[in-house]
């Protein structure tokens, strides 16, 4: 992999600016608030990508709430491609039985990771558990996944920027953009 100094250069295009990911966020915190009014919500992030996501979401949600953060994996290193094969890297550090959960994703891509977190986590037994992903790219889905709450729909491109990387770079970018090509190609 070769990035470049200025992170920018890698950039083929802005998908989604600041300011659209803020007022996204900003609408998607009103409907929550809304939905779970008279609950308390336990946020469940999906490391590390949806973390400025997740950070984003609840300080615009006026409800009791707690977070919890998972680590798992599906991606190899610097593979733009999931294994599928799924592993957890990080577990809860408190139980959600009987509790409202809302898993909170960067992106939905071929649903098998989300598909086995869903499964897993609903063995622990929650009230409830809802999904809210920023990103939504359906081109891809190779399983249905029920989503609560989406921000944006997005076209079959390699994205980064706000949480999302390739090889671990990228996520600090405050935009969501299409990685140029030649940044992951051999």
């Amino acid at each position: 992999m070769k990035h470049s100094q200025d992170l920018l250069d890698d950039v083929q295009e802005v998908l989604l600016t600041e300011e659209q990911i803020a007022a996204k966020v900003a609408e998607l915190g009103q409907r929550i608030s809304a939905d779970y009014a008279g609950r308390e919500l336990t946020l469940v992030s999906v490391l590390k990508g949806s973390l400025p996501f997740m950070a984003d979401l609840m300080r615009r949600i006026t409800l009791p709430l707690r977070i919890d953060l998972m680590e798992v994996s599906s991606y190899g290193g610097t593979s733009t491609e999931s294994s599928g094969l799924v592993r957890i890297l990080k577990d809860l550090s408190a139980p959600i039985e009987g509790r409202d959960v809302l898993l909170v994703e960067d992106i939905i891509d071929t649903g098998l990771t989300l598909n086995y977190l869903l499964r897993y986590l609903r063995g622990k037994n929650p009230h409830s558990i809802t999904v809210c992903a920023l990103l939504d790219k359906p081109a891809r889905r190779l399983v249905e996944i029920p989503i609560g709450y989406v921000g944006f729909e997005i076209p079959d491109a390699f994205v980064i920027g706000y949480g999302l990387d390739y090889g671990e770079v990228y996520r600090n970018l405050r935009f969501v953009g299409v990685l140029r090509p030649e940044a992951y190609e051999s």
